[in-house]
Parts: structure tokens; sequence; C-alpha cells
């Protein structure tokens, strides 16, 4: 029995796709989001609550055409989870079937949706969660980028350029030496995600690249991080995680 997550901006295309996947008896739970920000935040709970927790998502149904972050965008910041869910794309668009194949789309449904069409997708998706497949391998890709929004255009941001994000409520700011980016992606998601880049979270507002830190300050109880010239503080609940990582990261 598999659990659904649906993305559409559209209400009732959004209604129409849930009250297929509801009665299909191969989808357990069937959830909607109306924008790639309410998605990212369910997404988040998803990860904390790990694939097998009751908060686990098997596969999103996505729309490729979204106001801010769309469906393609929102497929790519999935795609570098440890454990992603599936993705089927569902689009009135023909024309991007290539690009969500090249992020490894298990399906490309048509609008509107013919109830036979989304059947045979779901079934694709049952067989791959029911063989093992939905598992991504732990590391991220070599060049995997992020993408922001500066004045309506989309952008293109290295992940190794960033030296540390900075949460925002359901947004992080990612900090690189050019300046900053705000995204609409939970700091909870990017630290699951970059986890295998060496990122580290040392405090419930900060997640740091080990690498571009380059001093640790204890100051009587307090401890801190220089990130070039941003000194941030290190919660005490992370602290001695850090130490141990910076000395282990100096030895070799």
């Amino acid at each position: 029995m598999l659990r659904v997550l649906a993305v559409d901006d559209e209400s009732p295309a959004l209604e129409e796709l849930l009250y297929l996947l509801r009665a299909d008896p191969r989808v357990r739970t069937a959830e909607g989001a109306g924008d790639a920000t309410e998605a990212l935040r369910r997404i988040g709970r998803a990860v904390e609550s790990g694939p097998d927790g009751p908060e686990g998502i098997d596969v999103v149904f996505l729309d490729i055409h979204m106001p801010g972050l769309g469906g393609l965008d929102l497929a790519r910041v999935l795609g570098g989870l440890a454990r992603p869910p599936l993705i089927v794309f569902v689009t009135a668009h023909e024309g991007f079937a290539v690009q969500a194949f090249d992020l490894e789309a298990v399906d490309y449904v048509l609008k509107p949706v013919r109830r036979e069409r989304l059947a045979e997708a779901v079934r694709r998706v049952r067989e791959l969660v029911h063989a093992g497949a939905a598992a991504a391998p732990a590391a991220a890709p070599a060049a995997e980028q992020i993408p922001v929004e500066l004045g309506g255009v989309t952008r293109f941001v290295a992940v190794d350029d960033i030296a540390y994000a900075e949460a925002h409520g359901d947004y992080a700011r990612l900090h690189t030496d050019q300046g900053s980016h705000l995204v609409r992606i939970p700091l909870s998601v990017l630290e699951e995600r970059w986890a295998p880049r060496g990122f580290v979270r040392i405090h419930r507002s900060h997640l740091v690249a080990l690498g571009r830190i380059d001093e640790l300050r204890l100051d009587g109880g307090a401890t801190s991080v220089r990130v070039g010239e941003a000194v941030l503080a290190v919660s005490r609940r992370h602290a001695r995680e850090l130490r141990d990582l910076l000395m282990r990261r100096a030895r070799g």
C-alpha cells in the first residue's frame, strides 16, 4: 500500500487527482499540497520520521508548472535526499518529458488525467517500491546544484560554494562567498540532503560546511565557530560532536 503526496497549484486538478488516487486500492494514503513550499514542509516531516516511519512518503505525483519553485526544480531537490521518494510527473505539457526522465521519474502522465493511465503509473510505482528500488545512493551527485530565484530568474548555485545555511522558518538562507540566497526549503531537509557532503548542524538555526570552518572558539561555557567573516553560535547539544568531527578532520 502506497503513501502518496500530490502537488499541484490548481485546486480543481489537485482534488481530481487525489480523488482518483484514493479510489485506487493500492494507495494507503494520498495527501495534497498546493505548492512546492507546502510540499517541502510535508516532505521535511517525512525525512524526520524516516522512510518507514508514520510520516513516510513513497511517491510524489508532481505538477511541473507552479509559481515559485517548479516541479522539475522540486524533483532535483528531492533527488538529493538519502532516501528520496519516487517521482511521477502529472502535467498538461508534453515538452518536459526528456527532462523528467533525466531526473529518473517513474512516469509522465498528461492532463487531463485518465483513470486507466493513472492506474498504470501507480502499478509502476508499486513494483519499484516492492522491489526496493526506492532507495537512492547515499552519496550526493558530484556536481549538485540548488535552484535559487533572483528577480524572477532561476539560477543554480553549486552546493560546494555554500559555506553555511541559516534557518528562516520554512525557508533557508544560503551563504556563499558571493552573497546569500533565500530558498523555499526547510533547514531539516537540507541537513538530510547534504550530510554526505560534510554539512553538519551546529545549532537549530545553522547548518555549516565542515570544511569552511576557520576557527572553533570556546568562551567560558559558550562555543562558536568562525566561517569567513561570520561568527556562529554552537548549541550545547552539538558542541561535543562538532569538536570531535573537527579533531578527526584535522588528524586526516
